[in-house]
């Protein structure tokens, strides 16, 4: 295959997108480290849980315009779709990135577009061109650099890569209108031009206010809790005014986006982002309360029945209905639970993995079949239909009970 995209990285970002394009008669050639992945897609098939992607990566696969390697080859389109993690105090470690950069530096030539996607501190996109230009002086004003990040929800983002709106930030004008030439091919939504360090801010201003909503939601919760009011019904009753909009709690929040988005934003300007800051922490606190109150209801029951009770946690995704770990509130609040163990009977369930390295993972039927306390940790739909009338102890973090 002679590609005329290369991705780097497929994982929850960088395999559908990489699909989407190929499904258009584009040759593809995704890069990825781990060799199971790579041999995974090569054989039409998907490591990841995204409703639709299947399909489309089979199709792609067999149709010969989508290969996955773990060495990159020359293209004229070269997308970084890394993870970026955390190093130190939650600051952002963009060493992924700038690892892919140098695997493609050589391959590069006159007129190729080079496009960042991964969630990027501000200033990236700029320190990646000094990279390349420093190793590739020749390329400098010879090709096009740019930020486009994307903006889709886990579940639903093979629609929302062709249907959403897509900031495209530029190094000068004429990466801008290259990157948006390229997107337009795939892309529906309509496609806003801008300069690479407003499109990095914008990403991470999108998921930094959609924290803030959700620890406004979460710090309610807990109020209500003192309080002995029902959230979810105040919510509900709330929002029937014209003007509010408030989101629905939860036991935090997950994901490679929302949790960790606003850390970038928090890392460079401390002083000034004092909302955004104190967002993340309430967020983090609920995680830790809810465990408290996991422990707290073992205790009743131990005191109340003379033994100590068996526990299910329903749920360790991030979100309902993926297989995303990642960040997951969930999953800390079950290694939190499991730490303070003695002796205890546990289930942990996720219907959406099939074994996890850490973790024993338990049907959910067999689950609610012998706990003695259910916690409700994620809204997924297998969890919605359960018997609720048992003589069971129920704790819901998720609303799953708010029928």
């Amino acid at each position: 295959m002679n590609p005329e995209v290369l991705t780097i990285g497929l994982g929850y970002i960088g395999l559908p997108t990489s699909a989407l394009i190929a499904s258009h008669g584009t040759n593809v050639l995704g890069v990825d480290i781990n060799q199971s992945v790579v041999d995974t897609i090569n054989q039409g098939k998907i490591h990841i849980v995204e409703p639709d992607l299947d399909a489309i990566v089979l199709k792609a696969v067999s149709n010969g315009f989508f290969k996955a390697s773990t060495v990159p080859s020359s293209a004229n389109v070269y997308l970084i779709v890394v993870p970026t993690p955390f190093k130190g105090n939650h600051e952002p470690d963009i060493s992924f990135v700038e690892a892919a950069t140098k695997g493609i530096i050589p391959l590069l030539k006159k007129g190729d577009l080079y496009i960042i996607e991964s969630t990027s501190p501000i200033g990236t996109t700029d320190k990646m061109q000094k990279l390349i230009f420093a190793s590739r002086p020749e390329l400098e004003g010879a090709i096009h650099i740019a930020y486009c990040p994307e903006r889709v929800l886990p579940g639903n983002v093979m629609h929302e890569l062709v249907g959403n709106d897509r900031v495209i930030g530029g190094i000068d004008d004429a990466s801008t209108q290259k990157a948006i030439s390229f997107y337009r091919k795939y892309v529906k939504g309509e496609l806003h031009g801008t300069n690479a360090r407003t499109a990095e801010m914008c990403k991470l201003v999108e998921n930094s206010s959609r924290d803030v909503q959700i620890a406004f939601a979460n710090e309610l919760s807990l109020i209500c809790d003192k309080a002995d009011i029902n959230v979810w019904e105040l919510i509900n009753l709330a929002n029937k005014h014209p003007r509010v909009n408030i989101l629905q709690p939860g036991c935090g929040v997950g994901g490679h986006c929302i949790a960790v988005d606003p850390y970038f934003i928090v890392s460079d300007y401390p002083m000034e982002s004092k909302i955004i800051g104190t967002a993340r922490e309430v967020n983090n606190y609920k995680s830790f309360w809810c465990a408290e109150k996991i422990q707290n209801e073992k205790l009743k029951f131990e005191l109340k029945h003379g033994r100590k009770p068996k526990t299910a946690l329903m749920g360790l995704a991030f979100k309902p209905n993926i297989d995303d770990l990642r960040e997951s509130p969930a999953k800390y609040i079950a290694q939190k639970v499991l730490q303070n163990s003695n002796n205890e009977e546990h289930f942990v369930v996720e219907p959406n993995i099939g074994n996890h390295s850490i973790y024993k993972l338990t049907d959910y039927k067999k689950a609610l079949e012998k706990a003695d306390i259910i916690v409700f940790l994620v809204a997924h739909d297998e969890f919605k239909n359960i018997d609720l009338n048992q003589e069971k102890v129920f704790l819901d973090f998720c609303g799953i009970t708010n029928k």
